[in-house]
């Protein structure tokens, strides 16, 4: 594993105890499965992640852990969190960067505050992948703005599905439902509603019984969004605005 990732973790902005955790994890996975480059370079990374594999079904039956990996606890949570790391490490090597009750929440008019640096918001086209990272990093310290039941289940970093990473992985504590955050920097379009979508179908497919909802959080969305959002009852739209501090320079 390549010394200048903890630095990528960091670039990401991910917290210090989620880069400890995903060191962590990436490093067992080598201790069980030999130097992550290697495989990288040889084309053999995927096997590895396909081993770390554990679906419902597998955990419906009693599937044993299939991987090299010894572990106490529940196989599929143990399994998926390497997978995760191994996931995020080969995202890593590719130049990835963070971007990229049943009453359905209302979308026109329901506004979050983040307190995201402002001369990143003024520049959103060049700055888009900085303010994404930021409002991240804040949507996770402030979760409870978009409901005061939600609490994060991913460990502190996007949760691999099949279609892409999921920006933050929520459970609704008044029912045990799973909810799906994606967040924009500036207007989400129709592309938006099919990714948050493909990713809510994805945790439907790896999460068969549990009910599934998500949440859009953009700075404005354009019409056909609005109009998707309203015939998708387990879909909100969520504005954010920006939070401004001042103080005086008193160096």
């Amino acid at each position: 594993m390549r010394a200048e990732y903890r630095t990528w973790l960091e670039d990401q902005k991910y917290e210090s105890g989620t880069i400890t955790a995903q060191l962590h994890r990436a490093g067992r996975v080598e201790d069980c499965y030999g130097n992550l480059d290697d495989h990288f370079a040889s084309g053999t990374l995927q096997g590895v992640i396909d081993e770390l594999t554990y679906s419902a079904e597998d955990e419906r039956v009693g599937k044993p852990n299939p991987s090299k990996i010894p572990f106490n606890g529940n196989t599929r949570n143990n399994l998926a969190s390497y997978k995760n790391a191994v996931v995020r490490y080969r995202k890593f090597l590719t130049g990835w960067e963070r971007s990229d009750a049943d009453v359905p929440l209302e979308s026109e008019n329901t506004t979050i505050s983040l307190g995201v640096p402002h001369e990143d918001y003024a520049e959103i086209p060049a700055q888009k992948l900085s303010l994404e990272r930021d409002m991240q990093a804040a949507l996770r310290r402030e979760i409870r703005q978009l409901s005061a039941s939600l609490i994060i289940i991913d460990d502190g970093a996007e949760r691999s599905v099949a279609s892409g990473f999921i920006d933050i992985t929520c459970c609704d504590q008044t029912d045990n439902s799973m909810v799906v955050v994606e967040l924009k920097a500036g207007r989400a379009d129709s592309r938006a509603i099919a990714q948050i979508l493909g990713y809510m179908g994805d945790i439907a497919e790896e999460e068969p019984n549990r009910k599934i909802r998500g949440l859009l959080v953009a700075h404005e969305f354009d019409r056909r969004t609005k109009s998707a959002a309203r015939v998708v009852p387990t879909l909100g739209l969520i504005r954010y605005s920006v939070k401004f501090h001042f103080e005086a320079d008193r160096s």
